[in-house]
C-alpha cells in the first residue's frame, strides 16, 4: 500500500494531464514515428522565440545550465527538461532516505509515484519561471509582459512534460529526457565542430582558416574554446564509453520448463547507465541557478556568500564586445562547478580536486539510491528472473537465494560504475571535450541505450515470448 505521502496525490491524479497507455501492441515502425516527432516538436520548440522579451537582453548566464537542461535561451525550451529532473532527484532522495513509503514493485504505489512526479514537475516549471522573470533573466519586464511570459513557460514545460510521459508509457522509444539532452548536445558538439562563431570559432573552420593563410597550428592544440585536444578527448571518451558500457559480469541462467534452453544474464558495469550523472548535474545546476539568483538580490549577505559568489566576465576574452557572463568565484557553487579547461585546473588545482570529489560522491549516491527506486535491485531482478521462468544452475529455484547470489554483483558493480562515469564527466572537461564532460558521457550513453532499446523492440517482436522477460 502507498505512503501517507503518495496518498496524498490520489485525489490530484484526475486532473493531472495523462497520456494514455497503448490498448493494443505498437509496431516498432509506429515507435520510430512517435520519437521522430517528439523530438520535431522539441526542435520547433527550441526556435520559437518567447513573445514579451526583449531578445537583445543579456540577462544572467545560465550556460552551465544549458546542456545539462536542453535549454534554449530566449525560446519556449528555456526551463528545458529541468524541472522533469529537479522533480525526479528530488522524489529519488526522499524515497531513497526512506522518508517516504514507495514500494515500486506495487502497481499502485508506481502510479501514484508516477502521479507525484508530474505534480512536482508542474510546480517546479511555475517555480522556476518565477524565478527566472523576478529574478531579471529577462531584463525589466512589466506585470502584463512578466504573465505572458509565465503562461508560456508554463504551457511550454506541460507539454514537454506530456512529451516526455508519451514515449515512456509505450508510444515511442526511451524517454523524452534521453532524446532531448542527446539533441542539445549533439547541436553543440556540431556548433564547435562546424559553425564559425559559437561564441568561439568551430575547430574545423579555425583550422581551414589557419592553413589558407599558412599559419602554424600550435594555437589551436591547446586553448579556451573548441581546441584539437578537445575534438581529440570527444573522440577518445566516446569509445571508451562504448568500451565500458560492454564490460559486465554474465551469471549463467537456464530456463525451468525447456531445458536446453541456457543463457545468461549480463550485469553491466555501469549498471545504472548515465543516470547518476543527470541526478548529479541537475542538484549541482540548481545550485548554480539559486545561488546566483540570491546573490542577484543579496550581493553582500555572508550566508548568501557561503553558498556562492559571482563576478562578470567577458565570454570570450579576445574579444569582449561578444558579451559578459556571471563566473562562481567563491562557496559551494565554486566547487560544484567545473573549472573548465587545463588553464582552470592548473590555476586552481584544489578546486578541481574538489568537484572531482564531490561529483564521484553524488555519482555513487544516486548509483545506489537508483537500484531500488528504478526497480534495479538484487530483490527485484531475482523476482523478474523467476517470474519469467528462469533459474540459475546450482541454485534452488527461488528469488531468495538468486537475490543472494545477486547481492554480491550488482550494489558493488553500481558503486564502481558511480565512480567510473564521474572520473570520466570531470577528467573529460578538464581536456575540453566537445559539449562538456556531463554532456559527452550523457550523449554516448544514451545513443548506447536506444541501440539497446532498438534491438530489443526487434527481439520482442521476432519472438513475442520475450515479452514476459523484458517486462512488456
Amino acid at each position: 500500500m502507498a505512503g501517507r505521502f503518495l496518498s496524498m496525490f490520489k485525489p490530484i491524479s484526475r486532473y493531472l494531464p495523462v497520456i494514455k497507455q497503448p490498448e493494443r501492441k505498437v509496431r516498432f515502425t509506429e515507435k520510430i514515428f512517435w520519437t521522430a516527432m517528439v523530438l520535431i516538436l522539441y526542435l520547433i520548440m527550441c526556435v520559437i522565440p518567447l513573445y514579451g522579451i526583449d531578445p537583445r537582453t543579456q540577462g544572467w548566464e545560465l550556460q552551465y545550465m544549458r546542456v545539462i537542461f536542453a535549454s534554449r535561451r530566449g525560446t519556449l525550451m528555456e526551463l528545458g527538461i529541468g524541472p522533469i529532473v529537479t522533480a525526479g532527484l528530488i522524489l529519488q532522495l526522499l524515497v531513497g532516505a526512506n522518508m517516504i513509503e514507495c514500494d515500486m514493485t506495487d502497481p499502485e504505489d508506481r502510479a501514484l509515484f508516477t502521479s507525484a512526479s508530474k505534480a512536482f514537475s508542474i510546480i517546479f516549471t511555475a517555480v522556476q519561471a518565477s524565478a527566472y522573470i523576478i529574478g531579471g533573466v529577462y531584463g525589466t519586464v512589466n506585470p502584463i509582459q512578466s504573465i505572458i511570459i509565465f503562461l508560456q513557460l508554463i504551457a511550454a514545460g506541460i507539454i514537454v512534460i506530456l512529451l516526455d510521459e508519451l514515449i515512456q508509457k509505450g508510444w515511442g522509444i526511451g524517454s523524452g529526457v534521453s532524446l532531448f539532452i542527446l539533441a542539445g548536445v549533439a547541436q553543440q558538439i556540431f556548433n564547435q565542430c562546424f559553425f564559425p562563431t559559437y561564441p568561439y570559432e568551430g575547430i574545423f573552420p579555425a583550422i581551414i582558416r589557419y592553413l589558407m593563410s599558412g599559419e602554424s597550428l600550435n594555437p589551436l592544440f591547446v586553448k579556451q574554446g573548441p581546441s584539437i585536444l578537445g575534438f581529440i578527448t570527444t573522440v577518445v571518451v566516446f569509445f571508451l564509453i562504448i568500451y565500458l558500457e560492454g564490460v559486465r559480469v554474465e551469471i549463467p541462467i537456464s530456463h525451468a520448463m525447456y531445458r536446453g534452453y541456457r543463457g545468461r544474464y549480463p550485469i553491466k558495469l555501469l549498471y545504472v547507465s548515465n543516470l547518476p550523472v543527470i541526478f548529479a548535474s541537475a542538484l549541482f545546476a540548481n545550485i548554480y541557478f539559486f545561488s546566483q539568483l540570491l546573490s542577484h538580490y543579496f550581493p553582500n549577505n555572508f550566508w548568501v556568500g557561503l553558498l556562492g559568489t559571482f563576478e562578470p566576465r567577458p565570454i570570450n576574452p579576445d574579444d569582449p564586445s561578444q558579451g559578459y557572463r556571471n563566473v562562481p568565484t567563491g562557496g559551494l557553487v565554486y566547487y560544484v562547478t567545473s573549472p573548465g579547461w587545463l588553464r582552470g585546473v592548473m590555476e586552481d588545482p584544489l578546486r578541481a580536486f574538489g568537484y572531482t570529489a564531490i561529483l564521484v560522491i553524488f555519482c555513487v549516491i544516486f548509483s545506489v539510491t537508483w537500484l531500488e527506486v528504478g526497480g534495479l535491485g538484487p530483490s527485484t531482478v531475482a523476482k523478474q528472473l523467476v517470474d519469467s521462468g528462469m533459474q540459475v544452475p546450482g541454485y534452488r529455484r527461488s528469488a531468495r537465494p538468486i537475490e543472494s547470489l545477486l547481492k554480491r554483483y550488482i550494489p558493488p558493480v553500481a558503486v564502481l560504475g558511480g565512480i567510473i562515469v564521474g572520473l570520466i564527466a570531470a577528467i573529460s572537461d578538464f581536456l575540453g571535450v566537445f559539449g562538456s564532460g556531463m554532456g559527452i558521457l550523457l550523449s554516448v550513453g544514451i545513443i548506447y541505450q536506444y541501440y539497446q532499446a532498438i534491438v530489443q523492440e526487434r527481439a520482442v517482436d521476432m519472438y513475442p515470448a520475450l515479452r514476459r522477460f523484458f517486462g512488456k
